[in-house]
């Protein structure tokens, strides 16, 4: 038993050091995520710290746990995170049993910058509500008790869920959840602000339901415990543990089933028509496409969106939260019209890793780019299909934002903004498909591969960075005309100079990339065929 786990733990942290070992730029894109998180968890805990002795420190340190916890359970699904030793379905033909294959996966689940961000997190929670000895003897239980509760929450949903991305009949229900999360995630946004010009008090009456949910219930068994209710403590604690023995349980048959049964999800009938909607052979709307390789590469791109669940998913959500932002904002009055540029910015996040969706399959690609001009057209085939969706979907936002604020004047300015974004974000997007692919595993329930999380944060935050410094003229531009005196009249003019900024950006972008691709075909091969 100890054997089995300490053999997990040990091949979680040999995955995660050879990962390290591939490359000098992996690594510092690991310790540079690594220490953005642990510096955030810090802030979060002197914060917390900070808030002992107020009237509501309790309500922040409940609901603060709470949040965490659905964090635990949706991340994992829907963002880069995981290793292989999470994903039982590679254990399926080990001699081990379910329970000690918990207790094992559980450890090595422990092992992470998630985990120690959690911990810091939760220490802040504790200390926060803390007051007396029994207290913090409390708080030591509650905090181990709340951390454990989380990581085995999160297994048990990934467990549950691991054949649900790869699975042909799991796509549709796999975008619901994405959609729903999206939505959710805005709520909590929207309540957040709220709460911030209504005061804390108005979380009380939400934190005398939550205190007795766990983890949540730990935190407020320390708060109990600091008012002297040791019973009520107690109770909350044993909440907490039951909760704990509950989801290991589930763990359990979860991977019993996993590991007993066969999976018959990705079986499907062949398609009676004999043909995609989206072929470039003249059939569907492929007949609508461009004709040689920049029709065929629009059509397979198109399909990905269609057909692959996980990349399905991915467009839905941003297609979701591209839309909510704006119009709940308007809808509440004290949105901007320029929130309409983030329907912009959401899809075009979706031109980063173009290569990474392809997976293994990419050595047929590979194959056909002998040249620059090759990866050229290859990349441009693949941001055409993109603008396929976004260019109207970003225009619609746009539209009807305006129309909700009533401020049809800025318009104009508001979709060349838009549009001088989308072509810096296509051009970027580009240029990081080439430096920095990773691989998205078929299989389970990641995104990244292991060893890959770091590299995969850092291009898509750094080319959103790098997307906003290219849009600098035309913000720049935006507002010289804004505060010059008659520059007004003249806002008009934006649509047109964002419509060809972002034109000309894309264009550079791609020029700039396609040699970097051609050359680098195979380090991209080994990069995203590694899950």
């Amino acid at each position: 038993m100890t054997d089995v786990t300490s053999t997990v733990v040990r091949l979680k942290l040999s995955l995660l050091r050879n990962g390290l070992r591939q490359s000098g730029g992996r690594r510092a894109a690991f310790v540079a995520s690594a220490v953005i998180a642990l510096l955030f968890g810090a802030v979060q805990l002197l914060g917390l710290v900070l808030l002992r002795g107020h009237a509501h420190a309790d309500a922040v340190a409940v609901l603060g746990a709470a949040v965490l916890a659905l964090g635990w359970a949706v991340m994992p699904l829907f963002f880069p995170s995981g290793d292989e030793t999470l994903d039982p379905t590679r254990l399926v033909m080990l001699p081990l049993r379910p329970r000690p294959l918990v207790r094992a996966l559980l450890a090595a689940s422990l092992v992470g910058i998630g985990p120690l961000f959690s911990l810091l997190l939760l220490v802040g929670c504790a200390v926060s509500v803390a007051h007396g000895a029994a207290a913090y003897g409390v708080a030591v239980v509650a905090v181990v008790l709340a951390l454990l509760i989380c990581v085995a929450l999160a297994r048990a949903v990934a467990a549950a869920n691991v054949r649900l991305l790869s699975s042909r009949k799991g796509r549709d229900l796999a975008v619901l959840s994405g959609l729903v999360i999206a939505v959710g995630a805005q709520l909590v946004n929207f309540g957040a602000r709220s709460l911030g010009s209504a005061g804390l008090g108005e979380l009380t009456p939400v934190t005398d339901v939550v205190r007795w949910l766990p983890p949540a219930s730990a935190i407020g068994a320390v708060h109990s415990a600091s008012e002297g209710s040791n019973g009520t403590a107690a109770a909350q604690l044993g909440l907490s543990v039951a909760a704990l023995a509950l989801l290991i349980g589930a763990w359990a048959r979860t991977l019993t089933r996993l590991m007993t049964s066969p999976d018959g999800s990705t079986l499907q009938a062949p398609d009676s028509a004999g043909r995609s909607r989206f072929s470039s052979d003249g059939a569907g709307l492929g007949r609508l496409l461009p004709a040689g390789r920049t029709g065929t590469v629009m059509a397979r791109s198109l399909r990905y969106v269609w057909r692959d669940p996980k990349t399905k998913a991915a467009w839905v959500t941003s297609l979701a939260i591209g839309l909510i932002v704006p119009v709940f904002n308007a809808l509440q009055g004290t949105g901007s019209i320029y929130f309409a540029c983030f329907a912009a910015g959401m899809l075009g996040i979706q031109m980063y890793n173009q290569f990474g969706q392809d997976t293994s399959a990419f050595w047929m690609v590979a194959m056909t780019i002998s040249s620059p001009r090759d990866a050229y057209v290859e990349l441009r085939g693949r941001a055409l299909a993109l603008l396929v969706i976004t260019l109207p979907y970003a225009t619609l936002v746009t539209v009807v934002t305006t129309a909700i604020l009533g401020d049809w004047p800025r318009l104009p300015e508001v979709l060349g903004l838009s549009l001088a974004l989308l072509g810096a974000m296509l051009a970027t997007g580009a240029w990081t498909s080439a430096r920095f692919p990773y691989s998205i595993p078929q299989e389970g329930h990641k995104n990244v591969a292991p060893g890959q999380t770091g590299l995969a944060w850092i291009a898509i935050f750094g080319g959103m960075v790098s997307a906003a410094l290219l849009c600098a003229p035309v913000i720049a531009l935006t507002i010289a005309l804004n505060v010059s005196a008659g520059g007004e009249d003249w806002t008009w003019a934006l649509l047109p100079v964002g419509a060809a900024y972002g034109a000309a950006i894309t264009w550079t972008g791609l020029r700039l990339a396609a040699p970097r691709a051609a050359a680098s075909l195979p380090e991209i091969l080994t990069a995203v065929s590694k899950g």
